[in-house]
């Protein structure tokens, strides 16, 4: 993040991410210091309360050969993300957010991987939990759709630049 700053000239940045590259960069702002480099964090169908083991076989079966990890020795990346693991229970502890950070949320009713899909809402300040389907009603997308559907895309674009005062951004998918 210092190099992004550094080269942009930035205070600070705005942060984009999908599925678990929408709950990591929580960790970043609470724990690494982030908090005073992080203007705005949207997450697209994140995994900030976690996903039950079925959840993660069902994400797998997107990603080919992933499945049979899954049905092994589950990676760290995906024990992280159950329901009750470590990481989330330190994450989500002593609050979900951090103040002067703006947190938006966009979830899909849809989403056959986070499930219910509201489980990837936060709680606390600063914080915007939008249902794409309350915008959008005859849109089905999933859990990966949401990471390539263009309306989304408008929807963060129109966060981006709802009273941002950062002129970096990044982006991140998990």
């Amino acid at each position: 993040m210092d190099k992004v700053l550094a080269s942009t000239g930035a205070s600070q940045v705005d942060i984009v991410g999908h599925s678990q590259g929408g709950m990591m960069p929580r960790y970043y702002i609470k724990f690494l210091g982030g908090a005073s480099k992080v203007n705005r964090l949207i997450s697209l169908s994140p995994s900030n309360h976690g996903m039950a083991e079925a959840e993660l076989v069902t994400l797998a079966k997107q990603f080919p050969g992933a499945e049979k990890l899954i049905g092994s020795t589950m990676p760290p990346a995906c024990a992280d993300q159950t329901i009750g693991s470590a990481l989330l229970t330190k994450l989500n502890g002593d609050g979900e957010t951090v103040p002067g950070v703006q947190y938006t949320v966009i979830a899909s009713k849809f989403d056959e991987v986070v499930t219910p899909y509201s489980s990837a809402f936060l709680n606390g300040p600063g914080v915007q939990n939008v249902t794409f389907q309350d915008l959008y009603p005859v849109d089905i997308s999933n859990h990966g759709a949401m990471a390539a559907n263009p309306m989304v895309f408008r929807e963060v674009v129109k966060h981006l630049n709802t009273a941002s005062t950062s002129t970096a951004a990044g982006a991140s998918r998990a």
